[in-house]
C-alpha cells in the first residue's frame, strides 16, 4: 500500500509537469511490472520488451489516470493488456494462432497462464460482435494507450463520441463477462 500511495502522489506530479516526480515514478514501477510478469511468460527474455511496452504505455495513458483511484490497479491493467497485447503479435507472427486453441497439448506448450487466455477468448469473441469503429476504438484506447483524441483522429470521430464508444464498449464486456461467470 505504501507503494501505491508514493505512486499516485508522483504520478499526479507528473501530470502537472513535475519532471523528477515522473522521472522517479518511471524508475519505481519497473520493478513491481517485472514482478507481475515474472512467471507469467513462456520466454523470460520477452519481460524486457514487454517492459519498454509497458512504460510507453504509462506516459502516453498518464493523463488518464485519475488522483481519487489507487494507482496499483491502473497499472496492473496496463500490464495485462501489454502482456497479452506482445502475446497475441509473438504468436500472431509465429502463425501459432492457425493450431487449433482448444489442443491441450498446445497450451500445455505454449501457455503460462491457461486461466487468462480463455478470458481473453471471451473478449476477442465479445468484441468480434462489434462494428469495426467502436471494436477499434476500444483496442486504441484500452489496449494501446491512445488518447481519445488521438483514436479521434484515427477513426474521424469526436473526441466525446470516442469516449462514449468505449465507455459503453467497456460496460458491454463487463456485463457480458460477469454473465459468462
Amino acid at each position: 500500500m505504501e507503494d501505491d500511495n508514493q505512486w499516485q502522489q508522483w504520478a499526479v506530479a507528473a501530470q502537472q509537469g513535475d519532471k523528477k516526480a515522473y522521472n522517479s515514478l518511471l524508475r519505481d514501477i519497473v520493478p513491481y511490472i517485472r514482478a507481475v510478469l515474472g512467471g507469467s511468460l513462456a520466454n523470460e527474455d520477452w519481460a524486457d520488451d514487454i517492459v519498454q511496452d509497458i512504460l510507453i504505455s504509462v506516459h502516453k495513458s498518464l493523463h488518464t489516470y485519475t488522483e481519487s483511484r489507487p494507482f496499483k490497479p491502473w497499472l496492473t491493467s496496463i500490464i495485462y493488456f501489454r502482456r497479452t497485447d506482445y502475446l497475441r503479435k509473438y504468436y500472431g507472427r509465429k502463425k501459432l494462432k492457425d493450431v487449433v486453441k482448444e489442443d491441450a497439448v498446445f497450451f500445455g506448450e505454449n501457455v503460462t497462464e491457461q486461466i487468462g487466455y480463455s478470458e481473453l477468448k471471451d473478449i476477442e469473441r465479445y468484441l468480434g460482435g462489434l462494428n469495426e469503429k467502436h471494436k477499434d476504438a476500444f483496442i486504441l484506447m484500452k489496449l494501446e494507450g491512445y488518447s481519445a483524441s488521438e483514436v479521434g483522429e484515427k477513426l474521424d470521430m469526436s473526441e466525446s463520441a470516442v469516449k462514449v464508444s468505449v465507455h459503453r464498449t467497456k460496460e458491454m464486456l463487463k456485463s457480458a463477462m460477469e454473465e459468462g461467470a
